[in-house]
């Protein structure tokens, strides 16, 4: 019992806390659908690969850096995890300076080669730049949320997401609704969000005086390495639905045109929901399985696993069974048109039978990484966007527009197949 409570202690906050970090573009595309129309709801579709990108940056530096404070903190070595911490806070602020300039000089193009045309590129094009502006709040604060739940607290870092996202909402109301500012109030509403989050962030460290150190000796590589190390699994886990997010846009303009893209849209930010709900219990038992795994507890490690593989599928059923009713109103939630948001009645059964299957890739995962075995991992995540690739390459070409819709939950049946295997082989 013990174990269960403090197993809810870390998954609910965490659950909450990634649903509302999806929520942003979200709240984005809902209320640009709504003042604006198709074009824009397409538009923040094509262009959230990126803001994700530096979202997965922040969530792999910062996730890195606490999976292996975690593990020092149960091997008793005090010293190792705030150098952890302190080398992960120096990552995530030299990345955020470099993409800030990266987004800058490449946005454009790479919203070309996602497919976008027309009024969807120039919207596209507007929003990143502005995203742009905000690159270093965007990573540093999903990059410190990991941390603040590896210390214990949980509850704050849920806090910090809701105080960001309450921040976005208001101000997506006041810059596009209120004051029609369009794609950059939209864009700029994010930015000072995700800075909310941050200063919420920043608080609970100087609270608990947290301060980082500033000497590595010889061990600075063998920290950088480590974090890179572990963090590229959750950062694929991050970052893996936007990879999907592309090719299935890129698919649905080639097989379906903009009709297609423009219902993808929809599609894709309820979907997000489901996956960050997912993401939020196979991290927020990340603590407690790397605790334990460096205890050396491995009947534990087990339990909290086998735990979070039941909560996690029950968490993905009901959110299929409620999504599947309502499948109905969810075009009209984004300000589509009537012919879109029927036809979004019509495919999103599709996608959601996927997230029964994700709920179980997304744990085994998650203990994968949590627990050391990183090659593992590393094929389940980056495993999976290429099992789709392979499909959308023939799948699409017999069935049109439908193959494209399959392929994604094709793919996610067979990374849940490819985990279970992977389980089954202890060595």
């Amino acid at each position: 019992m013990k174990d269960h409570k403090e197993f809810f202690q870390y998954v609910i906050p965490s659950m909450l806390a990634f649903a509302l970090s999806g929520v942003y573009s979200i709240a984005d595309g809902f209320f640009v659908g709504n003042a604006m129309g198709d074009s824009a709801l397409a538009a923040i579709n094509v262009a959230y690969p990126l803001t994700a990108f530096l979202q997965a940056t922040g969530t792999g530096i910062g996730m890195g850096g606490a999976v292996e404070y975690s593990i020092a903190m149960g091997s008793q070595k005090p010293r190792r995890s705030r150098e952890f911490f302190s080398m992960a806070l120096f990552l995530l602020f030299g990345l955020g300076i470099l993409f800030t300039f990266l987004l800058m000089a490449i946005g454009a193009p790479v919203l070309r080669l996602f497919g976008a045309t027309g009024e969807i590129y120039t919207l596209g094009r507007e929003y990143v730049f502005f995203i742009s502006l905000g690159a270093v709040f965007q990573v540093l604060g999903t990059g410190l949320v990991p941390f603040i739940r590896n210390m214990g607290g949980s509850v704050t870092a849920m806090a910090a997401m809701i105080a960001g996202f309450l921040t976005n909402i208001v101000l997506d109301y006041l810059m596009v609704w209120r004051f029609p500012m369009g794609m950059t109030g939209a864009a700029i509403a994010t930015d000072i969000g995700q800075g909310v989050t941050f200063l919420v962030c920043l608080g609970f460290f100087l609270r608990k005086k947290e301060k980082p150190v500033f000497s590595f000796g010889k061990h600075a590589f063998l920290l950088i390495k480590k974090i890179f190390q572990v963090g590229i699994s959750p950062f694929g886990l991050t970052f893996a639905p936007n990879i999907t997010l592309i090719l299935v846009n890129k698919s649905a303009s080639v097989f379906g045109g903009a009709m297609a893209v423009t219902c993808y849209a929809p599609v894709s930010y309820i979907c997000c929901v489901v996956q960050l709900l997912l993401q939020g219990v196979s991290d927020g038992c990340q603590p407690l399985l790397s605790l334990s795994y460096g205890q050396g507890k491995e009947e534990k490690t087990l339990q909290l696993r086998n735990l979070a593989y039941r909560f996690s599928f029950l968490v993905s059923l009901v959110c299929v069974v409620l999504l599947f009713l309502l499948r109905d109103q969810a075009g009209a939630l984004f300000g589509a048109s009537r012919s879109v948001t029927i036809e979004i009645s019509r495919i999103l059964p599709v996608f959601l039978a996927g997230y029964l299957f994700v709920s179980i890739s997304r744990v085994t995962t998650s203990y994968f990484y949590a627990t050391g075995k990183d090659l593992r991992a590393y094929t389940l995540i980056y495993g999976e966007p290429v099992l789709l690739a392979l499909l959308l390459l023939f799948v699409p070409a017999l069935a049109s527009i439908w193959g494209t819709w399959a392929s994604v939950s094709l793919s996610q049946l067979l990374a849940m197949i490819l985990g279970i295997l992977f389980i089954r082989i202890k060595s």
